[in-house]
């Protein structure tokens, strides 16, 4: 019998804590989940799922002034936010308790309230401990904003998902695909959005053809885009919020969100006590087993800061679990992770950036197509589509693929694969297209346009 109330207690219920409770139950293991919040994490609830929902939304204004090139007459065109809201709180709700029953189903039992260690074996919840022998730590997460005047009128992607009413005038801080997302959103549902990035080009650590590309969309879609500015300070008027930027310009909205960044939610966790040590940015140090300085307890997701995406964090899970309970010596693989900014027009990108490329590999061949897709042609609308592969000269292996145009998420996903499989540009040449589509362009490159 063993000397623990728990073969392995999990704190957080995101995708990560989710996904490495339930397999671990099934692998006969005694397994507890304390959450706090809401089943499905950050995901489920404030992020990916919610999001997409939005961002569906969102674009149909523009696909109903585009249908009209194809015969369409769509009269009495108008958007309630309410619904939209109304909807997205009625799914949301249905995922939660699909996360519940998937929990107990596997036999997992649920613990509501916040977890915070008291020593390396021992959690407490609601002022009741509990022992067990092992300890996952997969709380995600959580928004941060900048030290600054008028903090308090700061809003996050967190509140964007919850406003019961669409502001007119909003302004979005940050260059990272959730500003980029979010101001794509705002736009598309006929705010009036200006967005604000202190750096140079949006979409750092992104292919510098793709930053740019989509810079120049978000641009004639009616985003007001404005590099190198960020505010100072803000205050609250009579007729709203007053942004006073750095270079003394000033700005009035009804609404500021701050997408600049998230942090890893180990404040009050207990961390300390348990002997587990974390960098400057809160964010816990893990081996490449997921084990942090307490040999017992392990972390994976967010919280570790390594890959901030919903798929990497349930993978890192499979890996421990399988290590832990079914004596296997997985490694987490993290080349090759297709990705996708659901902006507007969407991203999707595999692979290394043509810099990265050209530094690791030396000689390389690029090749690029950018074109107005067929589904505009018989539109106003003037959007351009730019695909692009970057090629190792030598071995002739795609090192990377990158796309800015519609669907381009679904499309990258699939040539995930064949990157993960080291698929060469010979290759590519030698696969058939599928006509007429966008996709094809990957397959057709023939000639390349700077080496």
């Amino acid at each position: 019998m063993s000397a623990y109330d728990y073969d392995l207690f999990v704190i957080g219920a995101g995708s990560g804590g989710v996904r490495g409770s339930r397999m671990a139950a099934g692998m006969g293991k005694k397994v507890a989940v304390a959450e706090d919040m809401f089943l499905g994490g950050t995901c489920v609830n404030v992020g990916c799922v919610p999001k997409k929902l939005f961002v569906y939304a969102s674009h149909f204004g523009e696909d109903f002034h585009d249908s009209q090139g194809f015969g369409w007459s769509v009269n009495d065109k108008s958007f309630n936010w309410k619904t939209l809201i109304e909807n997205k709180n009625k799914e949301i709700s249905r995922l939660n308790g699909i996360y519940e029953n998937l929990l107990k189903n596997a036999g997992v039992e649920l613990i509501s309230g916040r977890a915070t260690l008291v020593d390396a074996h021992t959690v407490e919840v609601a002022g009741k401990q509990y022992t067990a022998e092992k300890i996952l730590v997969a709380v995600g997460g959580w928004p941060s904003v900048p030290e600054i005047p008028g903090k308090e009128y700061i809003s996050t992607s967190n509140d964007a998902f919850y406003l019961e009413e669409l502001p007119e005038r909003i302004i979005v801080v940050g260059g990272g695909y959730i500003a980029v997302e979010f101001a794509g959103i705002f736009n598309g549902v006929g705010a009036n959005v200006t967005q604000l990035y202190r750096s140079e080009k949006i979409l750092r650590g992104f292919d510098e053809d793709i930053r740019g590309h989509l810079s120049t969309e978000i641009v004639r879609k009616g985003v007001d885009l404005r590099v190198n500015s960020n505010i100072a300070s803000i205050e609250k008027t009579d007729s709203g919020l007053l942004a006073t930027l750095e270079d003394g310009s000033k700005i009035e909205a009804d609404f500021i969100m701050y997408a600049t960044g998230r942090s890893p939610k180990t404040a009050n966790l207990g961390l300390e006590a348990a002997g587990v040590e974390m960098d400057k940015a809160g964010a816990i140090i893990v081996n490449d087993d997921f084990q942090t300085s307490q040999p017992n307890i392990y972390a994976l997701g967010d919280v570790i800061n390594r890959v901030q995406l919903t798929p990497v964090a349930i993978e890192e899970a499979m890996v421990l679990v399988h290590n832990l309970f079914a004596g296997e010596d997985r490694k987490m693989d993290y080349d090759n992770i297709p990705t996708a900014v659901f902006s507007q027009p969407s991203v999707g990108t595999v692979g290394l950036t043509e810099a990265q490329a050209r530094e690791q590999y030396g000689e390389i061949d690029v090749y690029k197509s950018d074109f107005r897709p067929m589904k505009f042609t018989l539109t106003e609308n003037q959007e351009r589509t730019l695909m692009k592969l970057i090629v190792d000269r030598k071995s002739d292996k795609v090192l990377g693929l990158h796309m800015v145009g519609p669907d381009a998420g679904e499309i990258v996903q699939g040539m995930g694969i064949a990157l993960k499989a080291g698929a060469t540009k010979a290759h590519f040449d030698a696969t058939i297209g599928i006509h007429p589509s966008s996709a094809e362009e990957f397959v057709t490159m023939r000639s390349p346009v700077s080496s």
